[in-house]
């Protein structure tokens, strides 16, 4: 690993954490607003659900490991939320299966460690019309709606309030917008880099205000790795000093709080 070591944050999930570094994704702005801050190690796997998780968490969170994650951001339900298949293949949990696998990764991660931070997002909605209307010839049917969705949602949340766990609503929090369907999605399931912007609000607010959290892992309490002053650093108008570009944010697209 290359030094120096810096607080971990672990994004762990199915597709929608997979892709979160790319389209705008989440992921990558969450890189960059904790650059020099924490490093953002992405564990995303397309279409996995809660069962497929709990079969490793072991080797993505071994409790021997020499350095444990500060933050861990967990994602699954859009998946398990899904209309079972006549087969019985395919991704589909049943909710109390979902529920109790949740609680499973849940104290897995928080055995880690006494200081381990730990955020879950529910399972967000769908724009209905477009997952209908973008059958694939290689896949079955996908079954997904969004009274589905909520279920499962309501499931994540219910159960977090009783680990006393942060979660993020997702189902809410998408549709706070009066064009959700059309502007959060790419494909009416993964999210879009509006849909991404959401996401990356709420968890930022989760974040500041976890105020019972310390050290805070919000962005702006974070120390900024080597932030002291250099005469090597650009050189002020006026010729005379330098000046220290350790924090410049100027060029996000989003300013974030």
């Amino acid at each position: 690993m290359v030094g120096p070591s810096r607080p971990q944050f672990v994004l762990f999930g199915s597709s929608i954490v997979q892709l979160s570094f790319g389209n705008g994704g989440w992921g990558s702005s969450l890189s960059e607003i904790y650059s020099r801050r924490a490093d953002v190690i992405l564990r995303g796997y397309y279409g996995w659900n809660s069962r497929r998780a709990v079969q490793v968490l072991d080797d993505i969170f071994p409790k021997d490991a020499s350095v444990q994650p500060s933050l861990v951001i967990v994602y699954f339900g859009g998946n398990d939320s899904m209309g079972p298949h006549s087969s019985g293949l395919g991704p589909h949990v049943p909710l109390p299966e979902y529920v109790e696998n949740m609680k499973k990764i849940a104290l897995h991660l928080k055995s880690l460690s006494k200081t381990i931070r730990i955020i879950f997002l529910s399972c967000p909605p769908v724009d209905e019309v477009r997952v209908r209307s973008n059958a694939s010839a290689y896949l079955s049917e996908l079954v997904r709606t969004n009274e589905l969705c909520k279920k499962y949602s309501d499931a994540c949340i219910t159960l977090c309030k009783e680990l006393d766990i942060k979660v993020v609503d997702l189902y809410s929090a998408l549709q706070t917008i009066s064009d959700w369907e059309t502007a959060c999605f790419t494909d009416g399931i993964h999210l879009s880099a509006e849909g991404s912007k959401i996401v990356v609000k709420e968890i930022l607010k989760v974040l500041r205000e976890a105020t019972e959290w310390s050290p805070s892992l919000h962005w702006k309490s974070m120390p900024v790795e080597f932030a002291e002053d250099s005469p090597y650093d650009l050189v002020a108008a006026d010729g005379k000093r330098t000046l220290n570009p350790s924090t410049w944010n100027f060029h996000w697209e989003s300013q974030w709080d």
